[in-house]
């Protein structure tokens, strides 16, 4: 496989260039040559003329393109409004083909069936690269329907873009077929000693706030928390419904997790309403966070997963990458993220309008990711080489809005984690750090609620603890003393919750405690409690002694109300009392 790299500034340097190209395919063993062609000029009739004179100049050679939001040589970003690649098959196996269709929301079946037809009819393919006209659509069920194909076929490709952010225009096309804007192409690609190597990376932190997505209708994002979805952008990160709204929202796309894949995802319009078009359907009931771009995590993440790709050892590496990305990090910084794959294999790609990548048998519309495909024909040649040192492409200067992000971030997780501190310090108990008889008895509620729903469930036992003669512990030995005893107890009822699923021990006030058993026969209540009583009793305090607990333990009688309950465990415990103390006694009614 070989590849070439042009860009077009006129016709006389664009025609030597292209001579050079085809004496050199028909002096090598060489099948089948296939034209790439990204353009950032969009007027329709400039690419035509690069159709016409790929036509008259290499008839024999396929080619597509669309229009992008910026083009990659050699790894990098470069300025030349159209950019072509040449890539050269010189494996006798390997086969090419070229389909174009409309696309649009009411179409996309029928141009995915048609693909399906030809996959069919050509056994021989292992991939499909495909090149879209997706501004204002949605691409969940597109990506489902793709999802179909079969298992070993990998799926890649980018939607066609503008150089304008805001543009709602943008344009695909192909030998033989119309300049169009809504239309699809695939490459269908494969052969016996054809290989793909594909991945995706983002690099994009989540913000530690969570949204709830408590209204969606397929693409149209209504509310997120019960607040439109736009008062989101508008509230935390000053965003107005403007004509700027999709590029500046494109730096912190929403950030959830999507059939096991973590995911982004952009807002493309505010509607009216204050609801977001999203780039594919958004699930209600999931949830989302804002995320933004570290550079570090980005870089890092490049490392890891550009080793794996100099490992396959590819002859040409495509690279479709979001035009977030490149607002990110600025046309001065944005080769970093792709120039490093240059050294492996020659790196071309465009900035796109979204990124296409089947993952675990699912084709994904990615938004802010970069897509890597590596490509090669035969076995690896020569030895592997390594990616890149520690220290490659280290940034000299953090710009202040990274700095400024990673401050609110730190001071956010200290709130989180004062707030998670002051939301248990609310339920629970200070000496023993048992639940509080307000938690305690709102779980006794909660329980009893739970299986008036469920007939001939009388799962539910309460175990209620008192410890013997206490009031002597604290005037004969002192209120420290009988902390500690106190203390001891909860210990054991601690350590007996951990250990019974769904059991729940809280301090009912003073020394007695209560301990809610769901799930449990009465069996299992009754060894429970008399294991509790047994630990107590052996526990030896260097100045007390040794204790003891009474304990009464009853089961729930269905559609009797949570202070019943109580007060039947309440008789049992006195019951034990009254009987000796030091032991366990069960009462049913």
């Amino acid at each position: 496989m070989k590849q070439f790299n042009l860009t077009y500034e006129n016709d006389e340097k664009f025609l030597k260039k292209l001579e050079e190209i085809k004496q050199w395919y028909e002096s090598n063993t060489a099948y089948t040559m296939v034209f790439r062609i990204y353009s950032m000029d969009m007027e329709k009739s400039h690419i035509a003329h690069i159709c016409d004179l790929l036509d008259k100049n290499v008839p024999d050679a396929l080619y597509l393109g669309c229009t992008t939001n910026g083009n990659i040589m050699d790894g990098a970003f470069i300025e030349s409004e159209i950019m072509l690649t040449c890539t050269i098959f010189e494996d006798e196996s390997t086969k090419v083909k070229l389909l174009q269709y409309p696309f649009t929301d009411d179409n996309y079946k029928d141009a995915v069936d048609n693909l399906k037809k030809n996959i069919e009819e050509n056994p021989w393919v292992t991939s499909v690269e495909m090149h879209a006209g997706i501004l204002g659509m949605s691409m969940q069920g597109y990506c489902d329907e793709m999802s179909t194909l079969r298992e070993d076929i990998q799926i890649f490709g980018g939607g066609a873009f503008a150089p304008n952010l805001d543009s709602s225009v943008s344009y695909v096309f192909s030998k033989g077929n119309d300049i169009t804007q809504h239309g699809i192409i695939f490459l269908m690609l494969g052969g016996e000693n054809f290989h793909v190597y594909s991945t995706y990376l983002d690099g994009w932190k989540p913000l530690k706030r969570r949204f709830r997505i408590t209204k969606a209708d397929k693409a149209v994002l209504h509310e997120l928390d019960g607040i439109p979805a736009f008062e989101v952008y508008r509230r935390y990160l000053n965003i107005e419904k403007n004509d700027n709204f999709f590029s500046n929202t494109l730096e912190f796309p929403l950030f959830l997790e999507q059939k096991g894949v973590n995911i982004l995802r952009c807002p493309f319009t505010a509607n009216d309403d204050n609801s977001l078009t999203m780039s594919s359907d958004m699930e209600e009931d999931a949830y989302v966070r804002i995320a933004y771009g570290d550079p570090d995590q980005i870089l890092n993440s490049i490392r890891e997963d550009g080793q794996k790709v100099a490992d396959f050892q590819p002859e040409v590496i495509e690279a479709f990458t979001c035009s977030a990305r490149r607002a990110f990090w600025g046309d001065f910084n944005v080769s970093k993220e792709t120039v490093m794959f240059k050294d492996v294999a020659t790196t071309t790609g465009l900035y796109t309008s979204g990124e296409f990548l089947r993952i675990n048998g699912n084709l994904f519309n990615l938004n802010v990711t970069l897509v890597i495909v590596a490509m090669r024909e035969g076995d690896p040649v020569g030895e592997k080489i390594d990616f890149l040192g520690p220290s490659f492409n280290k940034l000299d200067k953090i710009p202040m809005i990274w700095r400024f992000v990673s401050f609110i971030e730190a001071s956010t997780a200290e709130l989180e984690a004062m707030n998670q501190k002051l939301s248990l310090a609310a339920i629970t108990d200070g000496l023993t750090r048992l639940y509080n008889r307000a938690e305690i008895e709102r779980r006794i509620h909660k329980a009893l609620e739970k299986i008036e729903d469920e007939p001939g469930n009388d799962k539910v036992h309460l175990i209620m603890l008192d410890i013997d003669n206490f009031k002597k512990v604290n005037d004969v030995y002192g209120h420290k003393e009988g902390d500690d005893v106190i203390i001891a107890l909860s210990d054991i009822l601690r350590q007996t919750a951990a250990d019974i699923p769904n059991a729940s021990a809280g301090r009912w006030g003073g020394e007695e405690f209560m301990l809610l058993l769901e799930g449990n026969n009465t069996d299992e209540a009754m060894a429970a409690a008399e294991k509790i009583r047994e630990a107590f009793a052996a526990v030896d305090f260097k100045i007390s002694g040794q204790h003891t607990a009474s304990v009464g333990v009853t089961q729930v009688i269905t559609g009797e109300a949570a202070d019943k309950m109580c007060s039947r465990v309440d008789n049992a415990l006195y019951m034990a009392k009254e009987a000796g103390k030091n032991r366990v006694v069960w009462l049913d009614s």
